[in-house]
């Protein structure tokens, strides 16, 4: 062998073996990319389920009177095509529902000059994807994870709850959900200024910054002219929550203290008041709430439609039987809501109409009016059955459960 020529070849692979170790990272480290990890590590990444290693996002504020097809025609996008994409989208997306002003994403894949998607957010947290491509057209709906923050407040009552509960720091859901949890223990209507509440309650965030909404309440008293009224959420036999007491008695019955929230009572039940509209003295067999135009009127309790009417006095109004005692009747709307008529079973709660002052009224009210055994009554002097308390064998779990929040509450 030539041992010149050999050496030559060995000379030549020792100086590729230095030239190939300068250009690959050492033994024993790990090359970065972008913060991303390392290379042997990296998992791919995602937006809203889409892989966001491969797309390009374009953000885009839909202007006025700026449509589904012109967003699409503007990038390209064919009109047979864009007619085949609503089409097969319709049963998931609309896409003549867009509004102005609502800022959307396009994705488009780095070797593509079209884009391949169109995000459009429904909420804070929930987002549609409409795929573009021919070969795949599809919309599905997809969610955000959401992060659940638990919080405490407490205050006093100096004017009206939501007024209250804002300067506490709380939000007017978390008021709202308050006279929904005793909706049928206190009387909003009459809350005292040095009444208190204490509340513990669970908001949901999206990206840990983003507020979307109150989750729920997690336990709360509230002092009512010296008394006190807890509520804790826990599940029944029926596997649905409701709220009970530190005793375990729930804090529902069977109607609501009042057919609409926040508001005032402007007249009371009396067997002697001056008619507004009349001019004369005469019986007032009812309960006037006053309120804005169109705030929802609910059904106090479960029942039947009896009638949905009008008449030259009531105006639009609507009765419904709940049993063989007890009719309640809501006068004044402004309308009837839509699908209410005689026959049709309704829930506790559930809306009927909408405040008005159609019929003999002198401003937006609704007059509540309450029978017993085919009597007209007052409401409010009625002592109306409870729900059913928790079951004895789920007292000793609920006791346990309840406890630490009530000591939380009490330490508010």
């Amino acid at each position: 062998m030539n041992l010149k020529k050999y050496g030559w070849i060995v000379l030549a692979a020792i100086f590729i073996i230095i030239i190939m170790s300068a250009l690959l990272p050492s033994k024993g480290t790990l090359k970065i990319l972008d913060n991303e990890g390392p290379l042997d590590e990296a998992s791919p990444k995602f937006y809203l389920s889409l892989p966001a290693d491969t797309l390009r996002f374009e953000d885009h504020t839909i202007a006025s009177g700026e449509s589904f097809g012109a967003l699409l025609g503007k990038r390209g996008i064919s009109t047979a095509h864009i007619y085949q994409i609503a089409a097969a989208v319709e049963p998931v997306f609309n896409v003549r529902k867009i509004r102005a002003g609502v800022k959307i994403k396009f994705a488009t894949g780095d070797s593509s000059l079209y884009p391949s998607y169109f995000i459009y957010p429904e909420s804070t947290y929930e987002y549609y994807i409409i795929s573009l491509q021919s070969d795949s057209i599809y919309a599905k709906k997809v969610e955000k994870e959401r992060s659940v923050r638990r919080r405490q407040i407490s205050g006093t009552i100096e004017d009206a709850l939501y007024l209250s509960v804002n300067n506490a720091g709380g939000t007017n859901a978390l008021a709202m959900s308050l006279v929904e949890v005793y909706a049928w223990t206190i009387d909003f209507f009459r809350l005292q200024k040095g009444d208190a509440f204490s509340v513990i309650y669970e908001e949901e965030y999206v990206d840990d910054t983003t507020y979307v909404g109150l989750k729920g309440i997690v336990g709360a008293n509230l002092t009512h002219i010296g008394n006190e009224f807890y509520a804790f959420p826990y599940e029944n036999e029926l596997g649905l929550n409701d709220y009970y007491d530190e005793e375990g008695r729930s804090l529902r019955k069977t109607f609501l203290r009042a057919p609409l929230n926040f508001t005032r009572i402007s007249s009371r039940y009396s067997g002697n008041r001056f008619h507004p509209v009349q001019k004369r003295w005469k019986a007032h067999l009812g309960t006037d709430y006053a309120a804005p135009t169109g705030t929802p009127i609910m059904s106090t309790a479960d029942g039947v439609i009896i009638a949905a009417s009008y008449t030259s006095a009531n105006g639009n109004y609507v009765k419904v039987r709940h049993n063989t005692t007890y009719t309640t009747q809501y006068l004044h709307m402004s309308k009837i809501k839509p699908g209410i008529k005689n026959g049709v079973r309704v829930k506790q709660g559930e809306v009927i109409g909408y405040v008005g002052s159609t019929g003999l009224a002198t401003g937006p009210h609704v007059c509540y009016r309450f029978w017993v055994n085919g009597k007209q009554v007052d409401p409010y002097k009625q002592k109306l059955p409870d729900a059913k308390p928790l079951e004895a064998d789920r007292m000793e779990a609920y006791k346990t459960y309840m406890w630490d929040l009530k000591k939380e509450l009490d330490e508010l």
